[in-house]
């Protein structure tokens, strides 16, 4: 080691004893502390952009990142529906690792390639898009602006993104398949009865959906701290639009849902999920099945070993659980579980092109964005979702550029490592 290195570690190992030792003060030794401690935290997940209400921006173009969004969708939207967005669960610790996670990881630039033209495009699924970002299935559109899923569809399509539309969109599966002009995939919050995952399934592909995402990480209940306070400022009554003492008056009225019979349920979590039940739902269509919500690398290789279809990485933007565990994290364990058999797919707190170009660089096939575009849909509808879109693609692009990859295939483990 280094004679730099020594000294460096010297003097830490010195400030420890004084920090530590009864010469001195309480402040003097918290000051020692605030020096010592690792500066790696991030703000506070629930705002990200600098925010001054006196100097927002006016319009999609004045945007320098996707932060930008976040203060004028809340500044829109009402409270308790930009709390239901922003909220994690319980202490919001995987929220916060969903950011932060991305500090461990470093990219490695290659030089002197050449990389005056970029070529994003990728094949997922066997279906060619021209960018590596897709869009994750977020519930209830028309709750952060009236252009709703249909105009977050034709955002994607300007982009050509892939859209994963929720079982709880507030919108049409048809509608939003003409809006977005090709096919969409369908997630699906199975429920614990099979009569309405089939109902659901059968929809989604006759209106022509292409891949089914089935969420397999809302197997319990969740303490939505930030959503439950925000709730008490909002001063419309709630129970106008929802009903939480009737699952089939509450759900019944959005799209999806209606006409199926509810009876017996007390919510659509999946708790008596199994991979018998994944297997029964896959028999009844000829959709490709990806499984959304893998974490562990064990779970991964089992979803390849039983032949389906994909697997996306994700811990529900940090709003299923609060392990603490983040997806960039977890991603590397489950591509090399996978070993290459089907494609790995991952989302939950992606906001930079560099953190999209570190999970594409693992061997991630595409990277899924949520909070972002809904920023942007609740701060200036379609045109702020494009724009959030073209800003990732923006700094992706760089990125690509800085590393040395012209495609996105150029992207190797080899560009990034664990600092």
């Amino acid at each position: 080691m280094s004679r730099e290195f020594h000294q460096a570690l010297s003097r830490r190992k010195f400030l420890q004893f004084l920090a530590a030792s009864s010469a001195l003060s309480y402040a003097d030794a918290q000051a020692l502390a605030e020096t010592l401690a690792p500066k790696t935290k991030l703000p506070d997940p629930l705002i990200w952009a600098p925010f001054d209400a006196n100097n927002l921006i006016k319009s999609p173009k004045e945007a320098i990142n996707v932060f930008d969004f976040e203060p004028v969708m809340r500044q829109n939207v009402p409270p308790a529906h930009f709390g239901y967005m922003a909220s994690g669960i319980d202490d919001e610790v995987t929220l916060r690792a969903n950011r932060e996670g991305f500090l461990k990881f470093q990219l490695r630039p290659r030089r002197l390639v050449d990389v005056s033209k970029v070529d994003m495009g990728v094949d997922i699924l066997g279906v060619r898009y021209s960018s590596p970002i897709m869009l994750c299935p977020v519930g209830g559109h028309a709750a952060y602006h009236a252009d709703a899923e249909s105009g977050v569809a034709r955002a994607a399509k300007a982009g050509d993104h892939l859209m994963i539309l929720s079982t709880q969109t507030s919108t049409g599966v048809e509608d939003v398949i003409k809006a977005r002009g090709g096919p969409v995939w369908m997630q699906l919050y199975a429920t614990n009865k099979f009569e309405v995952a089939a109902h659901h399934i059968k929809r989604a592909e006759n209106a022509g959906c292409t891949a089914l995402a089935v969420t397999v990480d809302r197997s319990g209940g969740r303490n939505q701290e930030t959503l439950f306070r925000l709730t008490r400022t909002d001063n419309r009554q709630c129970s106008d639009c929802h009903d939480r003492t009737n699952i089939q008056t509450d759900q019944g009225n959005k799209p999806m849902y209606q006409g199926v019979d509810l009876s017996g349920l007390r919510n659509i979590q999946s708790s008596a999920m199994t991979w018998d039940y994944l297997k029964r739902l896959r028999d009844i269509t000829k959709m490709k099945v990806v499984i959304k919500g893998l974490l562990a690398w064990e779970d991964a290789k089992l979803a390849a070993d039983y032949g389906y279809d994909g697997v996306i990485v994700s811990n529900h933007g940090a709003r299923s659980e609060d392990s603490g565990r983040s997806t960039i994290d977890a991603l590397p364990e489950i591509i090399e579980a996978v070993n290459g058999r089907i494609p790995i797919l991952v989302d939950s707190g992606f906001r930079r092109g560099t953190d999209i170009c570190k999970a594409l660089c693992m061997g991630a096939t595409a990277v899924g964005v949520g909070r972002p575009y809904i920023w942007g849909l609740g701060a200036f509808g379609q045109a702020g979702v494009e724009r959030v879109l073209e800003l990732l693609r923006a700094e992706l692009m760089g990125i690509m550029q800085q590393v040395g990859a012209p495609t996105v295939k150029h992207l190797t483990p080899a560009m990034v490592r664990r600092a």
